[in-house]
């Protein structure tokens, strides 16, 4: 049976709806005890969701529609059940099949470190469910740990004094959210600050910032702060916007607060990666439960972005007495690896759910009355949770489709779409890639203008140059194919040098964008870093990659870069944390059920003044804005408790 099983994983490995991984981890598992091949295909399915980004398999599915949760055919899954023998007929059966294979754990049952484990109705590899435990408990105990004192009024006052101070205007909608979040932060050792684009996430968590120096009294000189983010232009920007707020910030507080000297002690902002001290060649980290970070805050931006076990990672390394500070937009598509950490964690901000002490808290020390419609019984991280609800930036026709797609109402979408009259929005609904090609060459002819026309190595070029680049992007929604990166990179870059605007005589060229797909440790590069190979003005002949770090720029000789590829296209996952002038997004002829509208409203909300769609079949448009993604994780009801 199981020869006949591994035909068919086989066959759907060749047709690529499968990874060869999963069917070598089935084989694997059968190599070690039980082979049936219901517990092989469970493997092969758990493998293939990891994959995915799903931190467990759901048996409930397995009954289902599995189907729809791969994105196979009807033929294809039944081809696979069929090839499995006997189908446990529910639930409970699946969950008494495998808690009887001797390579899977029942949590409460005899272990002996099995690599599966089953906890309830979810099937996991151990190393996801120990790094799901550990988030939750950790999570847990720093929203219910330290939580200011209902009557520590001196505290709460200082508190209060310092707001009233850093928010001196009454916000238009009535509710001060950001002076909100600032006091909810400073409760206790855990604050999440959430909200769409333009909600103002970095000036709220500048003044955050401002208000824990301005309350640390003794420790004010010595407070040691830390900013990080997952990528390395997240990061920069995170730095940038964070060190513009608190130059304002200074002028206002005058000389009370020293921001200024305090704000020039945290230094740059680093990559996730960076921070804990990653090693090449291993997953661990130099900095973890035994070798703890030296920092009493730490303040991480796009927190959408990390996945599972780095956020297990991150927690570890982090100290019980400093305060975790997470900036993030939870309706972002979530990591590319497994786990969805921040949508798990404020799935529910929207309702806010506060407990009478958080509301009689609030108010203390903000002045601001939460309405009644945002009370409740949550738990406690959704004490220590702060939805920011007014977007100052998006309020033409890019926010309205944003929040349409995040609605999931496809209708005033497309009339978004189809109806703006300045421009700001447009759609081209074309399957001629010309189109698309025409507006990579205005898009990117400013950039390269700049490069023919200005003198290499004057003061400043490089930063010209780069910020003209940043102003377009365009975002692609699959990795392969004519409409993929692959693809469009290649075409773009023939379009570009038919116009004369560059000139490829070989990998490297003048002119030429890339991204990293790797850290490299000894370059100082990390994957997603995107940079612009310019000419060396010290060595003539020899070219070096130069990446934006706000006002500053560092640069490495192209031909130490391994591990980098072509980028006038990128993947809308690849593309957040960052921001565009104008952003033009590209859908494929065929969605195949995986595009969802995460997806959409995370390319719509990286264009700062102009987004452009092409599609060369609109219906792939309605359809992802119908899909939701959904991961499978067990990450809420462990945070339940």
């Amino acid at each position: 049976m199981n020869d006949e099983f591994f035909a068919q994983v086989d066959a759907l490995t060749e047709a690529g709806q499968l990874r060869r991984l999963s069917g070598a981890f089935a084989r694997f598992i059968a190599s070690v005890g039980d082979s049936s091949p219901q517990l092989m295909a469970a493997c092969v399915l758990l493998s293939e969701l990891e994959g995915r980004g799903h931190s467990c398999l759901m048996l409930d599915e397995l009954n289902d529609d599995p189907a729809a949760l791969l994105g196979w055919s009807d033929d294809e899954w039944s081809a696979l059940q069929g090839a499995a023998g006997v189908w446990p007929a529910d639930t409970d059966a699946w969950c008494d099949l495998l808690a009887r294979c001797t390579q899977v754990w029942p949590v409460g049952g005899d272990q002996w470190n099995q690599p599966l484990v089953l906890d309830g109705e979810r099937l996991y590899l151990r190393r996801y469910w120990l790094d799901e435990r550990h988030v939750a408990e950790s999570v847990r105990s720093r929203a219910l740990g330290g939580v200011l004192a209902a009557d520590d009024d001196a505290r709460t006052d200082d508190i209060r004094r310092w707001l009233d101070n850093l928010f001196p205007h009454a916000p238009r909608g009535g509710v001060d959210w950001q002076k909100i979040a600032c006091a909810v932060a400073m409760r206790g050792k855990l604050g999440i600050i959430t909200g769409g684009p333009g909600t103002g996430k970095t000036y709220t968590v500048a003044r955050l910032l401002a208000l824990l120096f301005a309350t640390a009294g003794e420790r004010q000189a010595g407070l040691r702060v830390a900013l990080a983010a997952p990528t390395g232009k997240a990061a920069a920007r995170l730095k940038q916007s964070i060190d513009t707020a608190l130059d304002e910030l200074a002028v206002k507080v005058g000389d009370e607060l020293p921001l200024r000297e305090l704000a020039a002690r945290m230094g740059a902002a680093r990559t996730l990666h960076s921070l804990l001290g990653a090693r090449p060649d291993t997953r661990a980290f130099q900095h973890h439960a035994g070798n703890q970070l030296e920092v009493d805050v730490l303040i991480v931006d796009e927190a959408s972005m990390i996945h599972l076990e780095m956020m297990s990672a991150l927690l570890a390394a982090l100290p019980e007495t400093a305060t975790l500070i997470l900036l993030g937009d939870k309706d972002q598509l979530a990591s590319v690896e497994a786990g969805a950490v921040l949508g798990d964690l404020c799935h529910n901000a929207e309702a806010g759910e506060y407990l009478p002490e958080t509301l009689s808290y609030v108010h203390a020390a903000t002045g601001q009355q939460v309405p009644a419609r945002f009370e409740g019984h949550g738990g406690p991280i959704a004490q220590q949770t702060v939805m920011l609800r007014e977007s100052r930036r998006f309020g033409g026709p890019i926010g309205a489709l944003a929040l349409a797609v995040n609605a999931g109402d496809a209708a005033v979408a497309v009339n978004v779409l189809r109806q703006s009259e300045d421009g700001k929005v447009k759609w081209t609904d074309s399957a001629q890639s010309a189109d698309l090609l025409q507006l990579a060459l205005d898009g990117y002819r400013p950039y390269l203008q700049l490069i023919k026309n200005a003198p290499a190595g004057a003061e400043g070029w490089e930063i010209s140059v780069l910020k003209s680049f940043e102003r377009f992007r365009i975002l692609c929604a699959v990795r392969e194919g004519e409409w993929g990166v692959s693809g469009l990179n290649d075409s773009i870059e023939q379009r570009l040098q038919s116009a004369s605007l560059l000139k490829r005589t070989g990998e490297w060229y003048v002119g030429r964008p890339v991204m990293v797909t790797r850290n490299d440790y000894a370059t100082g590069v990390f994957n997603g870093d995107i940079g612009l190979t310019l000419p060396d003005p010290a060595r003539p002949g020899a070219l070096r990659v130069y990446f934006s770090e706000g006002e500053t720029v560092r640069s490495v000789l192209a031909t130490r870069l391994r591990n980098v590829e072509t980028a006038f296209a990128m993947t809308v996952h690849k593309s957040q944390g960052s921001e565009f002038a104008h952003t033009a997004m590209v859908l494929p002829k065929d969605g195949g059920g995986m595009l969802a509208r995460e997806l959409i409203y995370t390319g719509i909300t990286r264009a700062r003044d102009y987004f452009t769609l092409l599609t060369p079949n609109g219906q792939v448009l309605l359809d992802a804005i119908a899909q939701r993604t959904q991961r499978a994780s067990g990450l809420r009801l462990q945070l339940a408790g």
